[in-house]
């Protein structure tokens, strides 16, 4: 099995680790990986805040570095830049003169997994050889959730994790708040979700929220941080690079 990496702009820029830590899992469970560095922005900023032109000129890009990678499958720790380019690209090419970037992006989003998408239901992997003796929660990403309908795959990743203690939060599916530019038009609206996520994870009595979107864990942890906490986040595919 051969993957190329999509390696969205918030886990290139501030997240690294999770990157690294997806190769790092990948490469156990004996996948080919590769990255192409002229990938950039899959444009859902651009695109959610109503400039599709703009939009639309990233995907073309995203669509050209991808149509020709020789992979398998394309590889994503993000479920709601995932869901941009599966669900919400056909919007941006739409016209009478696109047919030939239609079956272009045809190509590139069949191929395209988010990670624990990728694992449980591609490799038909669930026990990756984890261990990480905690007490963890998981927070359900909207997106991920609502975009992709992936809800059991992480979750039975992380059951299969040695020595962790895995308890559900009340109501994992709600929003973290961050929305991407929702937090920063409605920061008091933000800010209310994101006080009922905290209370649910610290109701929990966890030691650390996993979640598959580094937007939702930079919220969730600016959260706990402000709070005092000692609660910590932890993408996914770190808590799965664990051994």
């Amino acid at each position: 099995m051969r993957v190329s990496l999509f390696i969205t702009c918030l886990v290139d820029q501030m997240f690294p680790e999770v990157g690294e830590a997806m190769v790092t899992t990948l490469r156990r469970l004996g996948v080919e990986v590769s990255f192409n560095q002229s990938q950039t922005c899959c444009g859902q900023i651009a695109f959610n805040t109503g400039y599709r032109p703009e939009a639309r000129a990233m995907a073309e890009h995203f669509i050209r570095v991808f149509e020709n990678e020789r992979a398998d499958f394309i590889v994503a720790p993000s479920g709601s830049c995932t869901a941009m380019v599966r669900n919400f690209y056909r919007e941006l090419f739409h016209g009478s003169d696109d047919e030939e970037w239609r079956t272009k992006l045809e190509d590139v989003r069949l191929r395209l997994r988010e990670f624990s998408e990728f694992v449980v239901n591609e490799l038909a992997v669930e026990d990756v050889g984890a261990r990480f003796a905690s007490r963890v929660t998981y927070h359900d990403a909207c997106h991920l959730l609502r975009e992709l309908g992936i809800s059991e795959q992480p979750r039975r990743l992380i059951r299969a994790v040695r020595e962790v203690d895995f308890v559900e939060m009340d109501a994992p599916d709600t929003c973290c708040g961050f929305g991407g530019t929702f937090s920063v038009k409605y920061g008091e609206i933000s800010n209310a979700i994101l006080q009922e996520k905290l209370a649910r994870i610290e109701n929990s009595g966890v030691e650390y929220v996993v979640a598959n979107d580094s937007s939702c864990l930079m919220q969730i942890a600016g959260g706990l941080s402000r709070a005092g906490s000692p609660v910590k986040t932890m993408h996914l595919a770190e808590l799965l690079a664990k051994q």
